[in-house]
């Protein structure tokens, strides 16, 4: 296309597809489904104009979730699993509200916020991602990136600029008319950016913003999705499998199906907290933190697996230190990782709790010896002889010992590094009535191990007369 051409009307006569000047309405499903005589002959009748413009014409290669609804609304929330096309539907929809019919022609909206968790997020994944704007954007309508003004430009000169979750208030002053924003489930300061963007949108005579996001239980996107001026398309990952390598969803299928965190990350539900949850979503938000001070203290706890092979439960490892100078009350927690281990034997989940000992400098590696017994401790002596070890055999059940550790969170007394999502999983569906997961809670009972360690256990002893220290 050329800067005086519009965009081709597409039409095969005697068929289903017709298009406008906006793209085709419908077809692609359908012509990808159609004997191969049927596509040629569509081919065959476009001219080369119509080739070379077919690509980027998205209303006919898109997916039902992947296209706006239509009706008068102020927000569009995409709600998927991971890989579900929800990038590329955020990024045709800029170029929908900014292009016009011609390259130089004015769009619908002339003032765009691109808003991410971080200003790289925004520019890898927004910007210059595989689904991004540069990469959907045809060379005659494509903008340039100005990197030092973090903005894009189009020729018409419409423009959108870069913002992030991390500092709301850089949404305090500029104004647009449009906006594109996307993870809003995973932002840190995720209300107070939202609400510096709504009063930001303030141009033109229907701003709108069109958000992207995999579902998490976050207030933000709650609210968002209870206002009556929200609209919703929804798709799982599968949606988007021939875009996606076969092998990456008979992984993540085998692995997390059946799990809150697949139903989450796969099948894009937005779930809430499982009734008399011992550990709530909000509660596990607010314990977040990405840096850690110096700890006394740091143990690897494991909960061992007795069985090997791919239909093995999970060897829960979980690795936490402590701040345990002063009074108990005064004691503070970190879970710095999740190391659990599937299918690799006691051998394997040995190696992999030593390592992790190894790599956090951890003080001890506590094991529960209900079902291995004696076998336990040799299977680690025989990867480590000198490995600080201590065997601990529960008494009480899995709620039981779960229910004081829940404790130390509703007090504020532990927190959280990044990358714990497995875990968080099981731990938002223990309850008081037991574990309302499949299989075993490998990964909780690990987690309650190391902080019976360093923080139950501990004061216990602190409490008792003449012992001050530990």
């Amino acid at each position: 296309m050329t800067a005086e051409t519009e965009k081709p009307e597409l039409h095969v006569a005697g068929s289903r597809l017709t298009s406008t000047g906006c793209g085709l309405t419908s077809g692609a499903s359908w012509i990808g489904s159609a004997a191969p005589s049927v596509q040629e002959q569509f081919l065959n009748e476009l001219g080369e104009g119509e080739l070379r413009a077919l690509p980027f014409l998205f209303d006919f290669w898109a997916m039902p979730h992947q296209l706006p609804p239509e009706g008068d609304w102020r927000s569009w929330v995409i709600m998927g699993g991971r890989g579900a096309g929800k990038t590329r539907a955020g990024a045709e929809w800029v170029r929908s509200v900014v292009e016009g019919s011609r390259p130089l022609d004015k769009g619908r909206c002339s003032r765009v916020a691109l808003v991410g968790e971080t200003i790289d997020q925004v520019r890898e994944v927004m910007i210059f991602g595989d689904s991004g704007i540069l990469a959907c954007s045809p060379e005659d309508r494509r903008p340039d990136w100005e990197a030092t003004r973090k903005r894009l430009v189009w020729p018409n000169g419409a423009i959108a600029t870069v913002h992030s979750a991390h500092d709301p208030e850089g949404l305090r002053g500029p104004q647009f008319d449009a906006a594109w924003v996307d993870e809003i489930g995973k932002w840190k300061k995720a209300q107070e950016t939202w609400d510096m963007l709504q009063f930001a949108l303030r141009l033109g005579d229907r701003p709108q913003v069109c958000v992207t996001t995999t579902p998490r239980n976050v207030g933000v996107l709650k609210d968002l999705l209870r206002s009556p001026s929200t609209v919703v398309t929804h798709a799982p990952t599968e949606a988007n499998r021939a875009n996606l390598a076969a092998s990456f969803l008979e992984e993540v299928r085998a692995r997390y199906r059946g799990t809150r965190l697949g139903r989450q990350e796969l099948d894009g539900v937005l779930l809430a907290d499982a009734e008399g949850a011992l550990w709530t979503s909000a509660m596990l938000e607010a314990c977040r933190v990405r840096n850690v001070p110096r700890l006394d203290r740091i143990v690897v706890a494991v909960d061992p697996a007795t069985t090997s092979g791919a239909a093995a439960d999970e060897c829960g490892i979980v690795v936490a230190g402590v701040q345990s100078s002063g009074p108990p009350q005064d004691w503070r927690a970190f879970v710095l990782a999740d190391c659990t281990v599937r299918g690799q034997g006691p051998s394997g989940w040995a190696r992999a709790a030593i390592a992790a000992m190894e790599q956090f400098g951890a003080d001890r590696l506590v094991a529960e010896v209900n079902q291995g017994g004696q076998m336990v401790q040799e299977v680690i002596r025989q990867i480590d002889p000198l490995v600080p070890y201590k065997g601990v055999h529960a008494t009480r059940g899995k709620v039981a010992r779960a229910e004081p550790v829940a404790a130390l969170y509703e007090q504020g007394r532990v927190r959280h590094l990044p990358d714990l999502d497995a875990l968080e999983d099981q731990m938002t569906r223990m309850t008081a009535r037991g574990y309302e997961g499949g299989g075993s809670p490998d990964r909780v009972d690990a987690l309650v191990w190391a902080l019976h360690e360093l923080m139950i256990a501990p004061a216990a002893k602190w409490r008792q007369p003449g012992v001050r220290t530990l």
